[in-house]
């Protein structure tokens, strides 16, 4: 059986009377991709800032490869993981091709093996016709796809990107999935903290949700939908769908109900008498579907907005 590539146990870290990490554990194996899940707030950026060394933990120990501990060793760990951060870090005078040349003389690598390298990484970032751009020139999607290039030219065993496609369109946010996923084939193993539950689910294999600082759920994300909801949604919205929130006999149709601003949530086991029910409210749209990750997310987490990071 392989080691993880990464292990950490009974992680800690307070800010005076907050604890922000509370006993979190967990692990990645080689060739998976582990999704961190969790609202604003959940401990998801403070927990990858101590797994980069970047802040120390108040308690408990965090491991890669064959034994390497982080912080002791973090040189070592550094030289062999690929980082891609939330906010850009390109260098703004160098050009596409120039920011892979300087990043790589950070790792100390020979500029014959990085230059090598560099005609394959943008043509993996589907930038080779932008080698001579500088990020100015660049959408916001080249650079994100840039900026993973970038954390590819040393050769990784294992990548921690922080919400890689935030603030993306969906066009640019596909083209970054669809390179995620060429890595993983190639057998590459990432972790990756995101917001968007579509992406979880594409590229995840397991997700650890987090909430509080603490681990609320881990799994498989199709497992976790199954243990924690029931399979059957039906959204029902538009003028007055709020008034059926005191339908007593309807809300007997399903398992559970909610409400999201103008929306009523039915979550239900066998959606037939329940869709049937809803035709006598014919003003009203009524969307059925199967039950997702982002119902998880809100059923484990809460509905209610938070702010902070």
């Amino acid at each position: 059986m392989q080691k993880p590539l990464l292990s950490v146990e009974h992680l800690c870290k307070r800010y005076g009377s907050n604890t922000v990490v509370d006993d979190l554990s967990f692990h990645i194996d080689p060739g998976e991709c582990l999704g961190v899940i969790g609202p604003n707030g959940a401990g998801k950026t403070t927990t990858l800032r101590m797994c980069l060394g970047l802040i120390g933990p108040d308690a408990g120990a965090i491991r890669y490869f064959e034994g390497l501990a982080m912080p002791h060793d973090a040189l070592a760990i550094k030289a062999r993981l690929g980082v891609v951060a939330q906010m850009d870090t390109l260098d703004p005078d160098f050009t596409a091709a120039e920011n892979l040349l300087v990043f790589g003389r950070y790792f100390g690598l020979p500029e014959h093996t990085i230059r090598e390298r560099i005609p394959r990484l943008l043509d993996f970032a589907a930038l080779g016709h932008k080698r001579d751009a500088k990020p100015s020139e660049l959408s916001g999607g080249m650079k994100r796809r840039l900026s993973l290039a970038r954390a590819l030219v040393n050769e990784p065993g294992l990548l921690l990107l922080d919400e890689p496609t935030t603030g993306l369109d969906p066009q640019a946010r596909h083209l970054m999935w669809e390179r995620l996923q060429l890595l993983l084939q190639q057998g590459k193993s990432i972790l990756l903290t995101t917001h968007f539950m579509d992406e979880a689910e594409r590229l995840c294999g397991r997700l650890l949700v987090i909430d509080h600082g603490r681990k609320i759920a881990e799994g498989r994300p199709r497992d976790l939908i199954a243990q924690h909801l029931e399979p059957d949604v039906v959204e029902v919205y538009g003028q007055g769908a709020t008034g059926l929130m005191g339908q007593t006999a309807l809300q007997a149709l399903a398992s559970r109900t909610e409400v999201s601003g103008e929306t009523v949530f039915f979550y239900t086991r066998d959606s037939g008498p329940l869709l049937a029910a809803l035709q006598a409210w014919p003003q009203l749209r009524v969307l059925h579907r199967p039950a997702n990750l982002e119902d998880l997310f809100l059923k484990l987490t809460g509905r209610q907005i938070r702010e902070g990071g």
